[in-house]
Protein backbone atom coordinates (compact mmCIF):
# COMPACT_ATOMS: atom_id res chain seq x y z
CA UNK A 1 0.00 0.00 0.00
CA UNK A 2 3.27 2.52 0.15
CA UNK A 3 1.80 3.59 -3.81
CA UNK A 4 -0.66 6.14 -1.45
CA UNK A 5 2.12 8.18 0.12
CA UNK A 6 5.45 9.76 -0.32
CA UNK A 7 8.63 7.42 -0.58
CA UNK A 8 9.78 7.05 3.16
CA UNK A 9 13.22 8.46 3.93
CA UNK A 10 12.96 8.46 7.79
CA UNK A 11 12.29 5.12 10.24
CA UNK A 12 8.76 4.14 11.09
CA UNK A 13 8.24 6.39 14.58
CA UNK A 14 7.57 4.58 17.23
CA UNK A 15 4.39 5.58 19.60
CA UNK A 16 2.35 4.72 22.70
CA UNK A 17 -1.54 4.25 23.68
CA UNK A 18 -1.96 4.82 27.21
CA UNK A 19 -4.62 2.29 28.45
CA UNK A 20 -7.86 3.87 28.61
CA UNK A 21 -8.10 3.78 32.05
CA UNK A 22 -4.87 5.13 33.06
CA UNK A 23 -3.27 5.98 36.37
CA UNK A 24 -3.15 9.44 36.56
CA UNK A 25 0.23 10.97 37.79
CA UNK A 26 2.10 7.63 37.41
CA UNK A 27 0.82 7.51 33.81
CA UNK A 28 2.39 11.04 33.33
CA UNK A 29 5.41 9.75 34.84
CA UNK A 30 5.88 6.69 32.61
CA UNK A 31 5.11 8.76 29.33
CA UNK A 32 8.25 10.94 30.43
CA UNK A 33 10.54 7.87 31.34
CA UNK A 34 9.34 6.34 27.56
CA UNK A 35 10.55 9.51 26.04
CA UNK A 36 14.10 8.91 27.57
CA UNK A 37 13.72 5.49 26.38
CA UNK A 38 12.97 6.70 22.72
CA UNK A 39 9.41 7.54 22.63
CA UNK A 40 8.33 9.78 19.73
CA UNK A 41 4.87 9.99 20.26
CA UNK A 42 2.46 9.49 22.76
CA UNK A 43 -1.74 9.21 22.73
CA UNK A 44 -4.30 9.39 25.03
CA UNK A 45 -7.72 7.63 24.24
CA UNK A 46 -10.98 8.93 25.31
CA UNK A 47 -14.30 6.79 25.63
CA UNK A 48 -16.39 6.52 29.04
CA UNK A 49 -13.49 6.98 31.89
CA UNK A 50 -11.13 9.95 32.70
CA UNK A 51 -11.21 12.94 29.50
CA UNK A 52 -8.33 12.64 27.54
CA UNK A 53 -7.71 16.55 27.19
CA UNK A 54 -6.62 16.46 30.92
CA UNK A 55 -3.55 14.61 31.00
CA UNK A 56 -2.75 15.67 27.90
CA UNK A 57 -2.03 18.89 29.19
CA UNK A 58 -0.02 17.49 32.07
CA UNK A 59 1.99 15.73 29.03
CA UNK A 60 2.97 18.70 27.54
CA UNK A 61 4.55 20.22 30.74
CA UNK A 62 6.21 17.20 31.87
CA UNK A 63 7.65 16.21 28.03
CA UNK A 64 10.12 18.09 26.13
CA UNK A 65 10.32 16.41 22.72
CA UNK A 66 7.91 13.62 22.06
CA UNK A 67 4.51 14.58 19.28
CA UNK A 68 1.16 14.58 21.99
CA UNK A 69 -1.97 13.66 20.19
CA UNK A 70 -6.09 12.45 21.31
CA UNK A 71 -6.81 8.98 20.28
CA UNK A 72 -9.82 10.24 19.96
CA UNK A 73 -12.13 12.78 20.83
CA UNK A 74 -15.72 12.03 19.85
CA UNK A 75 -17.00 14.70 17.09
CA UNK A 76 -20.33 14.00 19.44
CA UNK A 77 -19.34 15.34 22.33
CA UNK A 78 -17.83 18.89 21.70
CA UNK A 79 -18.69 21.92 19.51
CA UNK A 80 -16.20 22.30 16.12
CA UNK A 81 -15.05 25.58 18.45
CA UNK A 82 -14.65 23.69 21.55
CA UNK A 83 -12.36 21.32 19.32
CA UNK A 84 -10.30 24.02 17.91
CA UNK A 85 -10.02 25.84 20.91
CA UNK A 86 -8.54 22.72 23.37
CA UNK A 87 -6.33 21.99 20.29
CA UNK A 88 -5.03 25.06 20.56
CA UNK A 89 -4.60 25.62 24.11
CA UNK A 90 -2.50 22.44 24.29
CA UNK A 91 -0.46 23.31 21.28
CA UNK A 92 0.41 26.11 22.87
CA UNK A 93 1.45 24.50 25.84
CA UNK A 94 3.44 21.39 24.59
CA UNK A 95 4.89 24.53 21.97
CA UNK A 96 4.07 23.52 18.85
CA UNK A 97 3.87 18.92 19.84
CA UNK A 98 -0.05 18.21 19.76
CA UNK A 99 -1.95 16.10 16.63
CA UNK A 100 -5.44 16.49 17.07
CA UNK A 101 -7.44 13.01 16.73
CA UNK A 102 -10.57 13.14 16.12
CA UNK A 103 -13.38 10.31 15.43
CA UNK A 104 -17.00 8.87 15.90
CA UNK A 105 -16.20 7.03 18.57
CA UNK A 106 -19.03 4.32 19.27
CA UNK A 107 -23.05 4.78 19.50
CA UNK A 108 -22.70 2.68 22.69
CA UNK A 109 -20.46 5.53 24.16
CA UNK A 110 -21.86 8.25 22.25
CA UNK A 111 -26.14 7.73 23.14
CA UNK A 112 -25.06 5.59 26.70
CA UNK A 113 -22.64 8.14 27.31
CA UNK A 114 -22.70 11.66 26.58
CA UNK A 115 -26.74 11.11 25.98
CA UNK A 116 -26.52 12.83 21.98
CA UNK A 117 -27.62 11.20 18.90
CA UNK A 118 -25.22 8.89 16.87
CA UNK A 119 -26.20 11.03 13.98
CA UNK A 120 -24.06 11.13 10.94
CA UNK A 121 -20.14 10.85 12.23
CA UNK A 122 -18.78 11.52 8.42
CA UNK A 123 -20.57 14.33 8.08
CA UNK A 124 -19.78 15.90 11.30
CA UNK A 125 -16.32 14.82 11.00
CA UNK A 126 -15.86 16.65 7.75
CA UNK A 127 -17.26 19.71 8.67
CA UNK A 128 -15.44 19.81 12.02
CA UNK A 129 -12.03 19.86 9.80
CA UNK A 130 -12.98 22.45 7.83
CA UNK A 131 -14.30 24.72 10.77
CA UNK A 132 -11.03 23.63 13.09
CA UNK A 133 -8.46 25.03 10.02
CA UNK A 134 -10.53 28.12 9.59
CA UNK A 135 -10.06 28.89 13.24
CA UNK A 136 -6.53 28.29 13.13
CA UNK A 137 -6.40 30.42 10.66
CA UNK A 138 -7.68 33.52 12.59
CA UNK A 139 -10.82 33.46 10.21
CA UNK A 140 -14.21 35.26 11.69
CA UNK A 141 -15.79 31.77 11.44
CA UNK A 142 -18.71 31.12 9.27
CA UNK A 143 -19.97 27.90 8.08
CA UNK A 144 -23.32 26.68 7.04
CA UNK A 145 -23.21 22.96 6.96
CA UNK A 146 -26.02 20.03 7.29
CA UNK A 147 -24.63 19.36 10.51
CA UNK A 148 -23.28 22.81 11.84
CA UNK A 149 -24.07 26.32 11.41
CA UNK A 150 -21.76 29.28 12.65
CA UNK A 151 -23.06 31.72 13.73
CA UNK A 152 -26.44 29.92 14.51
CA UNK A 153 -29.52 31.38 13.35
CA UNK A 154 -30.92 33.85 15.34
CA UNK A 155 -34.86 33.14 17.30
CA UNK A 156 -37.51 34.98 16.11
CA UNK A 157 -36.98 38.61 16.75
CA UNK A 158 -33.46 38.74 18.08
CA UNK A 159 -30.58 40.18 16.41
CA UNK A 160 -28.06 37.98 14.30
CA UNK A 161 -24.88 37.74 16.53
CA UNK A 162 -21.62 38.65 14.23
CA UNK A 163 -18.77 35.40 13.57
CA UNK A 164 -16.30 35.63 15.96
CA UNK A 165 -12.52 35.07 15.81
CA UNK A 166 -10.15 33.24 18.31
CA UNK A 167 -7.37 35.67 19.53
CA UNK A 168 -4.17 35.47 18.84
CA UNK A 169 -2.39 33.45 16.39
CA UNK A 170 -2.40 29.44 15.99
CA UNK A 171 -0.53 27.63 13.62
CA UNK A 172 -2.56 24.63 11.31
CA UNK A 173 -2.68 21.98 14.24
CA UNK A 174 -2.05 18.77 11.91
CA UNK A 175 -5.41 16.15 12.22
CA UNK A 176 -5.82 12.84 12.73
CA UNK A 177 -8.67 11.00 12.16
CA UNK A 178 -9.62 7.43 13.42
CA UNK A 179 -11.37 5.12 10.94
CA UNK A 180 -12.49 1.52 10.13
CA UNK A 181 -14.63 1.41 7.61
CA UNK A 182 -14.28 2.43 3.92
CA UNK A 183 -16.35 5.71 3.73
CA UNK A 184 -14.24 7.02 6.66
CA UNK A 185 -10.98 5.41 5.72
CA UNK A 186 -11.74 7.68 2.47
CA UNK A 187 -12.79 10.73 4.36
CA UNK A 188 -9.28 10.58 6.69
CA UNK A 189 -6.95 9.81 3.63
CA UNK A 190 -8.95 12.94 1.78
CA UNK A 191 -8.62 15.58 4.65
CA UNK A 192 -6.53 14.43 7.82
CA UNK A 193 -2.91 14.57 8.17
CA UNK A 194 -2.63 11.24 9.83
CA UNK A 195 -5.12 7.96 9.68
CA UNK A 196 -5.52 6.34 13.26
CA UNK A 197 -6.62 2.78 12.58
CA UNK A 198 -7.26 0.10 15.30
CA UNK A 199 -6.92 -3.41 15.10
CA UNK A 200 -4.18 -3.25 12.09
CA UNK A 201 -3.21 -6.82 10.19
CA UNK A 202 -0.21 -4.86 7.67
CA UNK A 203 -0.19 -8.13 5.64
CA UNK A 204 -4.08 -8.29 5.26
CA UNK A 205 -4.48 -3.77 4.97
CA UNK A 206 -4.15 -4.03 1.64
CA UNK A 207 -7.53 -5.65 1.33
CA UNK A 208 -9.08 -4.13 3.62
CA UNK A 209 -8.20 -0.71 2.83
CA UNK A 210 -6.59 -0.38 -0.23
CA UNK A 211 -9.48 0.47 -2.39
CA UNK A 212 -10.87 2.77 0.01
CA UNK A 213 -7.45 4.88 0.48
CA UNK A 214 -7.17 5.00 -3.31
CA UNK A 215 -10.37 6.91 -3.40
CA UNK A 216 -9.63 9.44 -0.73
CA UNK A 217 -6.41 10.18 -1.58
CA UNK A 218 -7.58 11.08 -5.36
CA UNK A 219 -9.45 13.16 -3.70
CA UNK A 220 -6.83 14.77 -1.70
CA UNK A 221 -5.41 18.08 -2.13
CA UNK A 222 -1.65 18.31 -3.24
CA UNK A 223 -1.13 21.12 -0.48
CA UNK A 224 -1.77 18.57 2.12
CA UNK A 225 1.30 15.95 1.83
CA UNK A 226 1.54 12.59 1.95
CA UNK A 227 -0.97 10.43 4.42
CA UNK A 228 0.89 9.56 7.68
CA UNK A 229 -0.51 6.11 9.16
CA UNK A 230 -0.18 5.82 12.95
CA UNK A 231 -0.78 2.35 13.59
CA UNK A 232 -2.08 1.23 17.00
CA UNK A 233 -0.90 -2.49 17.97
CA UNK A 234 -0.99 -4.46 21.01
CA UNK A 235 2.86 -5.51 21.62
CA UNK A 236 5.12 -7.50 23.89
CA UNK A 237 8.68 -9.14 23.67
CA UNK A 238 9.40 -12.96 25.05
CA UNK A 239 10.09 -16.05 24.04
CA UNK A 240 6.22 -17.26 25.42
CA UNK A 241 4.44 -16.18 22.37
CA UNK A 242 1.04 -17.53 23.25
CA UNK A 243 1.53 -15.95 27.14
CA UNK A 244 2.10 -12.59 25.21
CA UNK A 245 -0.75 -13.13 22.64
CA UNK A 246 -3.03 -14.36 26.04
CA UNK A 247 -2.05 -10.57 27.67
CA UNK A 248 -4.44 -9.06 24.56
CA UNK A 249 -7.25 -11.13 24.72
CA UNK A 250 -9.13 -8.84 27.30
CA UNK A 251 -8.16 -5.96 25.48
CA UNK A 252 -9.42 -7.34 22.09
CA UNK A 253 -12.66 -8.62 23.50
CA UNK A 254 -13.81 -5.05 25.05
CA UNK A 255 -13.80 -3.68 21.98
CA UNK A 256 -15.25 -6.58 19.99
CA UNK A 257 -17.86 -6.84 22.59
CA UNK A 258 -18.13 -3.37 24.15
CA UNK A 259 -17.19 -1.26 22.08
CA UNK A 260 -20.71 -0.27 20.21
CA UNK A 261 -24.07 -2.27 20.08
CA UNK A 262 -24.73 -5.81 18.47
CA UNK A 263 -25.45 -4.42 15.09
CA UNK A 264 -23.28 -1.59 14.92
CA UNK A 265 -19.60 -2.21 16.44
CA UNK A 266 -17.12 -1.18 13.93
CA UNK A 267 -14.49 -3.86 15.42
CA UNK A 268 -16.70 -6.78 14.98
CA UNK A 269 -16.85 -5.68 11.37
CA UNK A 270 -13.21 -5.51 10.92
CA UNK A 271 -12.89 -8.63 12.51
CA UNK A 272 -15.54 -10.18 9.50
CA UNK A 273 -13.54 -8.07 6.77
CA UNK A 274 -10.30 -10.27 8.29
CA UNK A 275 -12.15 -13.23 7.80
CA UNK A 276 -13.55 -14.08 11.38
CA UNK A 277 -16.92 -12.75 11.10
CA UNK A 278 -18.51 -15.42 12.96
CA UNK A 279 -15.79 -15.73 15.72
CA UNK A 280 -16.11 -11.75 16.28
CA UNK A 281 -19.99 -12.30 16.38
CA UNK A 282 -19.69 -15.26 19.33
CA UNK A 283 -17.36 -12.97 21.55
CA UNK A 284 -19.42 -9.68 21.45
CA UNK A 285 -22.66 -12.40 22.12
CA UNK A 286 -20.56 -13.29 25.35
CA UNK A 287 -19.42 -10.08 26.21
CA UNK A 288 -22.97 -8.43 26.35
CA UNK A 289 -24.36 -11.81 28.12
CA UNK A 290 -21.73 -10.69 30.70
CA UNK A 291 -19.24 -13.77 30.27
CA UNK A 292 -16.06 -11.79 29.62
CA UNK A 293 -13.76 -14.43 30.74
CA UNK A 294 -15.25 -16.58 28.13
CA UNK A 295 -15.45 -13.69 24.84
CA UNK A 296 -11.72 -13.27 25.73
CA UNK A 297 -11.03 -17.10 25.69
CA UNK A 298 -13.11 -17.18 22.01
CA UNK A 299 -11.13 -14.73 19.93
CA UNK A 300 -8.78 -17.13 17.62
CA UNK A 301 -5.12 -16.70 18.42
CA UNK A 302 -4.16 -16.25 14.21
CA UNK A 303 -6.75 -12.76 14.85
CA UNK A 304 -4.43 -12.15 18.01
CA UNK A 305 -1.48 -12.60 16.48
CA UNK A 306 -2.09 -10.87 13.13
CA UNK A 307 -2.84 -7.47 14.96
CA UNK A 308 -0.54 -7.99 17.43
CA UNK A 309 3.30 -7.23 17.61
CA UNK A 310 4.62 -10.17 19.89
CA UNK A 311 7.46 -12.26 19.78
CA UNK A 312 11.11 -12.80 20.37
CA UNK A 313 13.41 -9.79 18.81
CA UNK A 314 13.91 -11.83 15.55
CA UNK A 315 10.09 -12.05 14.95
CA UNK A 316 9.34 -8.75 15.91
CA UNK A 317 12.38 -7.53 13.24
CA UNK A 318 10.62 -10.11 10.68
CA UNK A 319 6.85 -8.52 11.15
CA UNK A 320 8.08 -4.81 11.03
CA UNK A 321 8.89 -5.20 7.54
CA UNK A 322 5.57 -5.90 7.22
CA UNK A 323 4.03 -3.01 8.96
CA UNK A 324 6.84 -0.81 6.64
CA UNK A 325 5.36 -2.18 3.63
CA UNK A 326 1.83 -1.62 4.50
CA UNK A 327 3.01 2.00 4.47
CA UNK A 328 2.53 2.36 8.30
CA UNK A 329 4.65 5.73 9.69
CA UNK A 330 4.11 5.38 13.23
CA UNK A 331 3.45 2.51 15.10
CA UNK A 332 1.69 2.90 18.37
CA UNK A 333 1.71 0.54 20.73
CA UNK A 334 -0.18 -0.62 23.98
CA UNK A 335 2.30 -2.73 26.04
CA UNK A 336 1.62 -6.12 26.90
CA UNK A 337 4.49 -5.90 29.40
CA UNK A 338 4.19 -5.74 33.09
CA UNK A 339 6.49 -2.89 35.18
CA UNK A 340 7.32 0.10 34.25
CA UNK A 341 11.27 -1.05 33.60
CA UNK A 342 10.04 -3.43 31.08
CA UNK A 343 7.58 -1.10 29.05
CA UNK A 344 10.75 0.77 29.03
CA UNK A 345 12.95 -1.61 27.66
CA UNK A 346 10.52 -2.84 25.21
CA UNK A 347 9.74 0.69 23.82
CA UNK A 348 14.07 1.21 23.38
CA UNK A 349 13.82 -2.49 21.93
CA UNK A 350 11.77 -1.48 18.88
CA UNK A 351 13.11 2.39 18.40
CA UNK A 352 16.57 0.13 18.04
CA UNK A 353 15.04 -2.55 16.05
CA UNK A 354 13.14 0.30 13.57
CA UNK A 355 16.04 1.99 13.32
CA UNK A 356 18.34 -1.35 11.85
CA UNK A 357 15.53 -1.87 9.24
CA UNK A 358 15.63 1.90 7.80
Amino acid sequence: MTDRTAPRTERIRVGALLPLHHSGRRAVEEIAELERAGLDTAWVPEAYGHDAVSLLGALALRTERITLGSAVLSVHSRTPALLAMTAAGLDALSEGRFVLGVGASSRGVVEGWHGVPFGRPLARTREIIAICRAVWRGERVTHDGAEFRLPSPPAAGQEPVPPLRMPGTAREIPIAVGALGPANVALAAELADEWLPAMFWPERAEKVWGDALRTGLAARAPERGPLGITATVAYGTGPDHSLLLDRSRPGTARYLGAMGTRDRNFYTRLAGRYGYGAEAAEVQRLYIEGQPDRAAAAIPEELLDGIGLVGDRHRIKDRLQAYRAAGVTTLNVLSLARGRERRASDIALLRELLEEIG
